[in-house]
């Protein structure tokens, strides 16, 4: 059986002589990363940031008279500064990124791809920096949470309750609780339960969801793992921000060599035998707790309860 003559253009055929509308890559694991737009952001010099504090109970040797009598002496008061104060120091968040000149200079039309090479590695680099802020061993602020400022959920499951006792630890202008995703959707499975629905606002033209009149505002970055009592649990996190707070803040330092946006800097280091341009990639962060109660934590947060509704 013959194949029947063709009596218009076929679509493949036409498909040779059509320019395709292509997207620039597309990667999954992109956040809106709501503690890097809240956070107010710090300028540094020379990569160091130093806390001075007041030494701990020195105000109980300060005497201050409300109305003294003529003939009586005028209290005599200084302030103790801690000594030996702490010091922080920019964390980087760096990779390379190689790229055969060869591929770059004949596929380079319509999208540059250095350019996307890099707009991808930029997103990887960003998400692993919220994720130090978060989690870093050295200044990351589960770590950098007082003792006095940690509390525990009575009964697992994240209830109205257990939020009113962290705010009663954070209670001087707290700025916004920061959650797992999963951990917001069980805090409003209770909230249900008690016919309490939490109210939502409007922040960066997305709605979030609020306790108290305080955002709950989510990230991945804090992490779900095994709980006390065999379930899921993570941390939720109430944060005072600003220096002028005496709150959390964010450090960076400007006006680094290669920047591309604040405190981040793409650089090239070189082409070698191979023919492969090689770039370097270093964001500079920290972040820093002013006062112990500026940050509080609500632990053993249980992420896997439901109930039946009748």
């Amino acid at each position: 059986m013959t194949d029947p003559v063709h009596q218009t253009l076929g679509a493949q055929a036409a498909r040779q002589l059509a320019n395709t509308t292509k997207t620039p890559p597309q990667w999954v694991g992109v956040t809106p990363r709501w503690l890097v737009s809240l956070l107010p952001w710090t300028p540094v010099e020379a990569g160091t940031y130093r806390v001075n504090k007041v030494k701990e109970g020195g105000e109980q040797g300060i005497g201050i008279e409300c109305s003294p009598s003529d003939a009586a002496d005028i209290p005599v008061a200084f302030v103790d500064y801690e000594e030996q104060p702490r010091e922080y120091t920019l964390s980087t968040v760096t990779t390379t990124l190689e790229v055969q000149t060869r591929i770059s200079d004949l596929y380079r039309s319509p999208m540059d791809q250095v350019r996307e090479q890099l707009a991808v590695l930029i997103e990887i680099v960003k998400e692993r920096q919220e994720s130090e802020l978060i989690n870093n061993a050295n200044y990351g602020l589960l770590t950098n949470v007082a003792s006095s400022m940690r509390i525990a959920t009575r009964r697992g499951a994240p209830t109205p309750d257990d939020l009113d006792e962290l705010i009663a630890k954070v209670w001087k202008e707290p700025a916004f609780f920061l959650a797992h995703p999963r951990a917001i959707a069980a805090f409003g499975r209770e909230c249900t339960r008690r016919g309490v629905p939490p109210p939502t606002v409007t922040l960066f033209g997305s709605p979030f969801v609020t306790w108290r009149g305080i955002p709950i505002i989510p990230t991945d970055k804090l992490r779900i793992g095994d709980g006390p009592n065999g379930g899921q649990s993570t941390n939720i996190l109430l944060l005072r921000t600003g220096e002028k707070k005496r709150g959390v803040v964010g450090l960076f330092q400007p006006g680094i060599p290669g920047e591309v946006s604040p405190s981040l800097s793409v650089r090239l280091m070189g082409i070698n035998q191979r023919g492969a341009a090689s770039y370097l990639l270093s964001l500079y962060c920290s972040a820093a707790i002013l006062t112990d109660d500026a940050l509080g934590v609500l632990e053993n947060v249980d992420v896997g309860g439901y109930h039946e509704y009748k």
